[in-house]
Formats: structure tokens, C-alpha cells, sequence
């Protein structure tokens, strides 16, 4: 981390050539790094990939981090800001400027490690439908790891950081995509939970095995750095720059999944109290107690395990249950406005035309199409046709439709 985030040597002086560091205003250069006379400075066009030799890092993770980053960008940048700020409802996060210039909040693209599992291993039964025979799977991350948001304005056109959503003066309505916020840490397995402790992530709730960061990134960190030092505790919250916090764009989130190709790490137990979903870690024991109490699953051991026991996550289920989360939330947002009183159980105003499906009602061929394109992150590599033409079919799979599909009137 060190390498690469290049900060100045923060001791206050060095006992052999007697040298001081000075960190005011005026002499600090953030872009000049300092840690070692051997490193060159950086261009903003940089970019800077970290990973562990066993990861497979391809040029479409590549590819889909800088579209991701300049999504966010084109959000911060903004001219409707201060505007999405007053009318945002609980599922928006708007990117604002902050008075000392810094983005609140501060994001960065982060990545998901996955290794393949066969699913004919018996720890993956309650996910059987959820993938092919042999499919990627996470054991860092569960369906309580997340939330979703909707980022207004985070689509940016070809040509570098080019706001789409208000190209040539106009802003267009509802237009923004969605995004994978993790509210959890990643979990990792011995020994490289107590690793993640030693030298914690640079991001919060991204992976401390494979990271990118942009020239702005790694600038903005290190002044945050810096920052932290030279400011006194109490001050740090309102003079230094946020934590930077870990998102991934629905709509190209399997280009976030990261091939790690040994699956040893899959076969082993997280530590106690470190496992994925340890914010709710209560209310599954709670949960577990209650179906014991009950005797529902009595003589069934292997389910109950394979309902409570955290084993791991398949990429396919990650995708639907983030697909749900967003639609859901956009549900319970609008049914409140709504003047209709629905039944406070269900859907009631919006759905997700391809996961909310029944077996009178099946899937039409575009929405599997669209499904498939999205999985493949073709929606990041013809993101100049699929947001900036006039064909919406493929909107909601790569998360750009802020309410979803409205349910059809019965």
C-alpha cells in the first residue's frame, strides 16, 4: 500500500541526514511522491492496479473501473447538485462537494473476490438453482454485506469524465444508475483475517487482496493522510476528507468479481464473530433458536447448516439479491407516497421484471437477452449505445432505471 500510495515521510525529522518535513499549505504537493527517491511522480491519467499473485486481474476489471470512475465523477461534477440534494429520498446518495472541496461521500470501484466451486458439493444445496454446475462464488461477502443506493447523474458519456445525464446544457429526468454499497467489511479466512488487521484495507468494505485506484484516488488519500496527522483529533472530522467507501455499479457488477484460482480458501471456517453478515450476526442465532424451538427442522442437520451456517455466496445470487434489495427498497419509497393503502406485506408499486416472475407469467426473450448482456459487462463496453440511444429495453438489467417495472394493474 505503501508503494503505491507514495506519502511523504511523516516523522517530523530524520536522525541521520537531519532533514524536516515541512506539511504546510503552501510547500505540500500531493501529486509529488515523497516516500522514496526512487518513485516518480505521477500523471492525473494514471491508474494503479494491486493484487494478490494468485488473482486474475483482466483488462475488462480494468476496463470497467475506469467507466466506473468516471461515472462517479461526472456525478460529482454535477450542475444539478445542490438540487437532487433537496428532493433525494432514502434510496439516493447524492455526491456532493463538501466546503473544503472534498466529495461526500467518497467513493471508489472496489472488487469482490471469487473462486469456482462445483455444485455438486453439498455446502451449496440452497443455491442450486442459482448457477450452472460450475460457477464463481464468494466467501467474503453475504446478502447482509450490502445495501444499494441510487447515485443521480453517474453516467458519463465517451470522451473521458463527460456528464450524460446533463450533456449540452439539458438534464435529463431519473437519469443515474445503481450501486452495490458495502456496509460490511469483507470477512476473509485465516490467516488473512488477521493480515486484514495488520494492514487494514484502503477502502472501507473493499477487498484488501485486489484494490484499484485512480491518480485522483490515491492523491485524494494521501491528503486525507496527511491531513490526520497534522490536525488535532477533535478537528479531523470536519477539516480532513471522509473515509473512502466501496461501491460496484449493478449494472456491470460481475466485471467487480475478481477470479482468485485456488478455491482452498472456500473448504475453510471463518473465525467466530468474523464472518460475513456480522452486523445481523444476533438476529440469525435469534432466527436459528426459533426454528429449533419449533422443531421444524428437527433430524435435518444438514439443512439447518445450510441455512445458517455461512459457507459461501455464488456470483448469480449476488446479483439477484442486489437486484431485489434496489427494488424493493424503490417499493417501500413509493408505496409511502403512494395515495393507495396496500397490504403491508408484498409488492405493491414496482417489481423487477426479470427476477419477479411466476410461472403463469414467464420471462419474456428480451429480459433473458438483456440478463445475459449485462452479466457479460456489455453494458460498460457499449455503454455509447445502451445510454445514449433511444432503446430503453435494457435499462433496468444494467441498472439505469430508477423505479423499476410498475405492476400491472390486476
Amino acid at each position: 500500500q505503501e508503494i503505491v500510495l507514495a506519502p511523504p515521510l511523516l516523522e517530523t525529522s530524520d536522525a541521520t541526514t537531519e532533514r524536516k518535513l515541512d506539511l504546510s499549505a503552501a510547500k505540500y504537493d500531493a501529486s509529488v511522491k515523497k516516500t522514496h527517491a526512487d518513485l516518480i511522480s505521477s500523471d492525473h491519467h494514471d491508474m494503479y492496479v494491486a493484487f494478490k499473485w494468485s488473482s486474475l486481474v483482466t483488462a475488462r476489471a480494468v476496463s470497467a473501473f475506469l467507466q466506473a470512475s468516471a461515472d462517479l465523477a461526472a456525478a460529482v461534477d454535477s450542475p444539478n447538485v445542490q438540487k437532487n440534494l433537496k428532493e433525494s429520498s432514502s434510496i439516493e446518495s447524492v455526491i456532493s462537494t463538501k466546503s473544503n472541496g472534498h466529495p461526500s461521500p467518497f467513493v471508489i470501484p472496489s472488487f469482490v473476490r471469487m473462486s469456482y466451486v462445483s455444485e455438486e458439493n453439498n455446502k451449496v444445496a440452497k443455491w442450486r438453482m442459482h448457477g450452472d454446475f460450475f460457477h464463481p462464488a464468494a466467501w467474503e461477502v453475504c446478502k447482509d454485506s450490502f445495501d444499494m443506493t441510487w447515485i443521480p447523474d453517474s453516467l458519463s458519456s465517451s470522451g473521458g469524465v463527460n456528464g450524460y445525464c446533463y450533456a449540452d446544457g439539458i438534464s435529463k429526468e431519473d437519469c443515474g444508475q445503481w450501486w452495490v454499497f458495502m456496509a460490511e467489511e469483507q470477512m476473509s479466512t485465516t490467516p488473512e483475517v488477521f493480515a486484514s488487521e495488520l494492514t487494514p484495507p484502503l477502502v472501507q468494505g473493499g477487498s484488501n487482496f485486489v484494490w484499484m485506484l485512480t491518480e485522483n484516488h490515491r492523491r485524494s488519500i494521501v491528503e486525507k493522510r496527511v491531513c490526520e496527522h497534522v490536525t488535532v483529533e477533535s478537528e479531523r472530522k470536519t477539516t480532513c476528507l471522509e473515509d473512502p467507501q466501496a461501491v460496484m455499479p449493478l449494472g456491470d457488477l460481475e466485471s467487480f468479481f475478481i477470479n482468485y484460482m485456488p478455491n482452498s480458501a472456500l473448504g475453510k471456517k471463518h473465525e467466530t464473530g468474523r464472518r460475513p453478515g456480522y452486523t445481523v450476526e444476533e438476529k440469525r442465532e435469534a432466527d436459528r433458536q426459533k426454528v429449533r424451538d419449533r422443531k421444524q427442522l428437527k433430524g435435518q442437520e444438514d439443512i439447518e447448516k445450510a441455512l445458517f451456517d455461512y459457507t459461501i455466496y455464488p456470483a448469480a445470487l449476488f446479483h439477484k439479491d442486489a437486484t431485489l434489495k434496489a427494488a424493493r427498497d424503490t417499493d417501500k419509497v413509493l408505496s409511502k407516497t403512494s395515495a393507495k393503502e396496500e397490504a403491508s406485506e408484498g409488492i405493491a408499486t414496482v417489481k423487477s421484471s426479470y427476477y419477479d416472475v411466476t410461472i403463469i407469467k414467464p420471462r419474456e426473450a428480451t429480459l433473458g437477452w438483456c440478463q445475459n448482456l449485462a452479466r457479460r459487462g456489455l453494458c460498460a463496453l457499449f455503454a455509447d449505445y445502451l445510454r445514449e440511444s433511444n432503446d430503453a429495453r435494457c435499462h433496468e438489467a444494467c441498472g439505469m432505471k430508477k423505479y423499476w417495472t410498475p405492476l400491472q394493474e390486476s
